[in-house]
């Protein structure tokens, strides 16, 4: 489990395709304080250290994870958001988030608004994945509020320390974004849809 609160952006330094898998080495200031079988969430995604050195570790997506979300469209040295495993007993300063991702989203606008960014996605709707006016949404492991919700299409603010410290500041319209909805959402969407 993961909080949405980004501790590092981390730099792809290399990919190796092994099969149907991409065995990723990234590069990050954290890298020295993890340990070899530890999850750490990538864009959103949780995935396992499997070897690591001083100031890189890699993990391995297989093929469902590359397909699932944006991995697969990662080159070395793009940027990607990191957040280590939530610590049971510390505070849960974002969301519950799984480290699934659920589908990708396309950024459909950016705008800046007097110190502050308005991102707006769009993603292929269904009955499962909603998002709701003032509830919680994960775009690319960062642990964000929806301000605009409709059908396949949502918007969340970024504030400046946010749009620093991740990997938001280079996201451009067009850019593809893992997406996790609410998990507390998904399950009344689910027990709900047996009345509806």
């Amino acid at each position: 489990m993961f909080t949405g609160i980004i501790e590092a952006v981390g730099r792809i330094v290399k990919c190796e395709e092994e099969g149907s898998n991409v065995h990723f080495t990234i590069s990050s200031e954290m890298a020295g304080e993890l340990k070899i079988d530890q999850s750490v969430s990538h864009n959103g995604v949780c995935l396992t250290v499997t070897s690591q050195q001083d100031t890189s570790y890699t993990v391995t997506a297989i093929k469902e994870t590359l397909e699932k979300s944006n991995l697969g469209r990662l080159n070395i040295g793009d940027l990607i958001n990191l957040e280590r495993a939530m610590q049971y007993g510390a505070r849960l300063d974002g969301h519950l988030v799984q480290g699934h991702v659920d589908q990708v989203a396309t950024c459909k606008q950016i705008r800046e608004e007097d110190g502050s960014w308005v991102f707006t996605f769009i993603y292929k709707g269904s009955k499962q994945n909603i998002t709701v006016e003032k509830g919680s949404i994960t775009v690319n492991g960062v642990s964000l509020t929806v301000v605009g919700s409709k059908d396949g299409e949502f918007s969340v603010a970024i504030i400046p320390y946010t749009y620093e410290h991740t990997n938001f500041k280079h996201l451009s319209v067009g850019d593809t974004v893992n997406l996790e909805f609410d998990v507390i959402g998904k399950y009344v969407q689910r027990l709900m849809s047996g009345y509806l």
